[in-house]
């Protein structure tokens, strides 16, 4: 394991960005084989069940997705000064953070569970079966946190293939159990949690052997540059501007759904059903903003001004033409997509009056996408946090002032005003960032 030198091309990027943006699409699948897998019994209640616990367990990891983002940019710096050493530590020490923040879960689990139903409360009957659906599935918590940790430390050092098969092979075995299970033992929604625990206990396991070649250096079991206290303190810096900026992001799109819901059930509907197509645009955009971390943490490592320019143009130029791609497609066969998510012709008619703003959001959203990369890479995390912060009062003017007049037409603004804002401010915070590559 050896630092490659900084010189940036069209096919590295691809080759980063491609296993992520093909890694991303395994993630629905297997949503949608949990769900259709329980709906075989025939009852309301465990598809209930399995949804409502996957969302709170789900909300509990996102939490510590910080530490993907954080362990990118600063093993790929390490990376490009060829500090080889802090390179293997950095996988020692975000493991070891996932691993206590699982262990915490797992402790806390009980006041956790009853605080998630009282925010979601559900009939007595789901919440009893997504509460043994829960208690299965929080023992997974420290192999599942601690993933963020091998994901970023492999994308750090473009081995985004690894991920690939990281991700295809976790989601393999919990199809293939999730199968087994429900419909071959009639194990039902115990079923369905402990084939996601045996996948994420096998996917640790796996990630481990991906990242084997670490081991060759003993850095790696140095507690002394381990547990090094300046570190420790950049690495909580680091962190807890990412989850900021991430809680803000996250509050932002949770009120867009929550002030949708103020109109009528067919506009609330309509919303929903675009929001999928956001998801696909996040989806493809991540491999190239996964790309812009990797390769200005590395330039900026090796103090490298020019490389990291040449990062940040190269990656920023596949995600505008990725961007413009789905803007089109959007525009051509968005409203076939509609027709495929629902029958119901009202829905249908009014998600295609808004399908405008999903061609624009891509156009409008592709420089903030890219920006969060560059600046997640060079670890500019401060920056990220405070541009967040007044892309979100940006948000809150425009609801304020778009939605009174012009209804649902004025909340889509508003979403697309704040990409605007976060794209430029954190174009205005650039220069500096490259200043500090000199």
């Amino acid at each position: 394991m050896t630092p490659r030198a900084v010189q940036i091309t069209h096919s590295r990027i691809l080759a980063v960005a491609g296993p992520i943006v093909l890694s991303n699409v395994t993630v629905p699948i297997l949503g949608i084989v949990d769900t259709g897998v329980i709906g075989q019994l025939g009852e309301a209640a465990p598809i209930g069940a399995v949804g409502i616990g996957a969302v709170i367990i789900s909300t509990f990891y996102w939490v510590f997705g910080f530490l993907r983002m954080g362990t990118t940019g600063l093993t790929a710096q390490a990376y490009g000064a060829g500090r080889m050493g802090e390179v293997s530590a950095m996988l020692t020490r975000a493991t070891m953070i996932g691993a206590v923040a699982g262990l915490a879960l797992i402790a806390l689990q009980i006041p956790l569970f009853w605080a998630a139903f009282r925010l979601a409360p559900a009939s007595a009957e789901v919440e009893g079966m997504a509460q043994a659906y829960l208690t299965i599935r929080i023992w997974g918590a420290p192999f599942a946190i601690a993933l963020n940790a091998f994901t970023g430390w492999l994308i750090a050092l473009e081995r985004t293939r690894a991920v690939l098969v990281l991700q295809v092979a976790m989601n393999g075995v919990n199809i293939v159990l999730d199968l087994w299970f429900v419909m071959g033992l009639g194990w039902g929604v115990e079923g369905v949690a402990i084939a996601t625990l045996i996948a994420e206990v096998g996917g640790a396991a796996l990630a481990v052997w991906l990242c084997r070649d670490v081991f060759a250096n003993a850095a790696w079991r140095d507690w002394g540059r381990v547990m090094h206290a300046e570190t420790l303190k950049r690495i909580a810096v680091v962190n807890s501007d990412i989850l900021i900026r991430s809680l803000l992001l996250t509050a932002m799109f949770t009120s867009f759904m929550f002030l949708g819901a103020r109109f009528s059930d067919v506009e609330l509907a309509a919303n929903q059903i675009l929001v999928q197509f956001l998801n696909v645009t996040a989806y493809a955009m991540d491999g190239f903003a996964f790309g812009a971390e990797t390769f200005v943490g590395q330039a900026l490592g090796a103090r490298n001004r020019a490389g990291l320019r040449r990062a940040a143009i190269m990656s920023s130029q596949w995600g505008a033409g990725i961007s413009a791609t789905l803007a089109l497609g959007f525009l051509l066969f968005g409203g076939m997509a509609i027709d495929l998510m629902t029958t119901a012709e009202e829905v249908r008619a009014t998600a295609r009056v808004f399908l405008i703003y999903m061609v624009f959001a891509p156009l409008v959203g592709w420089p903030s996408w890219m920006l969060d990369g560059i600046f997640i890479g060079a670890t500019r995390t401060a920056d990220m946090r405070n541009m967040m912060v007044v892309s979100t009062v940006v948000y809150i003017i425009a609801v304020l002032v778009l939605m009174p007049p012009l209804g649902n037409h004025g909340l889509w603004l508003a979403l697309l005003i704040s990409f605007i804002a976060r794209g430029v401010t954190l174009g205005l915070r650039y220069p500096a960032l490259e200043r500090s590559a000199a």
